[in-house]
């Protein structure tokens, strides 16, 4: 009996490793896209758009920057020669903010053909934002093993259907400076009323990027943003933290607001903004 239960195992082992198949995927290397990355808002500073190139799927380099373009940004009335400061970065003067109701469209004329085209347009109508009347700050110590700053908000929201995007900053320097990090939201459950306040970010503090201290500034960026920018971070967002459940569909390109198939978007929006100091515990 002992032999036939070695007879089994040494079979069974056979037949697992005889499973193992090394498969090689082909994947479609040879059509690239452009994608753009830019905005204009009602801040009177200087305003970017980045253009650069999809690479392979096994590309483990910086993205490629697109030179010698010809950007321009028109509200209808004045239209904006942006400059390129670095390979692939475009940027308006320092004077330049975007006005509340107008709408914003982005030209761009490659000097060589991406993906088989050298024009691409797109246009964002620049949205009025709630104002940010002021925010504070409460820690939660049992929220986490080194506590959570939560970041609480102040506004009275319009009865209109509007969609956030906040932003937090420590001295100046933005927290937030990733596309995940983003916070994202309707006003679904405020709509019309004062949020009195309602949290708007939340700063864990065994996270050694949201470590702040007493005397610290936080500042709150709130952008009044439309409802196809809103969908557009959505999806992205989803795509980077990965499908739920595992099996589902695979990833897609996220349909953004420029023409020709290029990737990414050009966003116009208000921004309001409030400040607070981090207190003694």
């Amino acid at each position: 009996m002992k032999h036939v239960k070695l007879i089994v195992i040494f079979l069974l082992s056979i037949a697992i490793l005889s499973c193992t198949e090394r498969i090689d995927i082909k994947l479609d290397e040879s059509y690239t896209r452009l994608v753009v990355e830019g905005s204009v808002t009602t801040d009177t500073t200087k305003h970017k758009v980045l253009l650069s190139k999809t690479s392979d799927y096994y590309f483990n380099k910086p993205p490629v920057m697109v030179s010698g373009a010809v950007v321009t940004i028109s509200d209808g009335t004045t239209t904006e020669v942006l400059l390129e400061e670095s390979p692939g970065t475009y940027s308006t003067g320092t004077s330049y903010a975007g006005v509340v109701g107008r709408t914003y469209t982005l030209y761009i004329v490659l000097e060589t053909s991406i993906g088989g085209f050298k024009d691409y347009i797109a246009s964002s109508t620049l949205l009025p934002v709630a104002r940010l009347d002021s925010i504070s700050l409460a820690f939660h110590l049992a929220w986490g093993p080194g506590g959570i700053w939560e970041v609480k908000s102040y506004l009275l929201d319009p009865p209109t259907q509007d969609f956030y995007r906040i932003l937090i900053s420590r001295n100046s320097t933005l927290l937030t400076d990733t596309l995940y990090e983003w916070y994202v939201t309707d006003d679904l459950f405020f709509n019309g009323n004062y949020t009195n306040g309602a949290g708007i970010g939340y700063l864990v503090q065994d996270y050694h990027d949201n470590t702040v201290s007493a005397g610290d500034t936080i500042t709150a960026e709130v952008d009044g943003i439309g409802k196809d920018y809103a969908n557009f971070i959505w999806n992205a967002q989803a795509e980077i933290w990965g499908s739920n459940p595992l099996f589902s569909g695979p990833s897609a390109n996220i349909k953004g607001n420029i023409n020709n198939g290029a990737i990414g978007f050009f966003a116009a929006y208000s921004v309001s903004r409030a400040r607070a100091i981090v207190p003694i515990n």
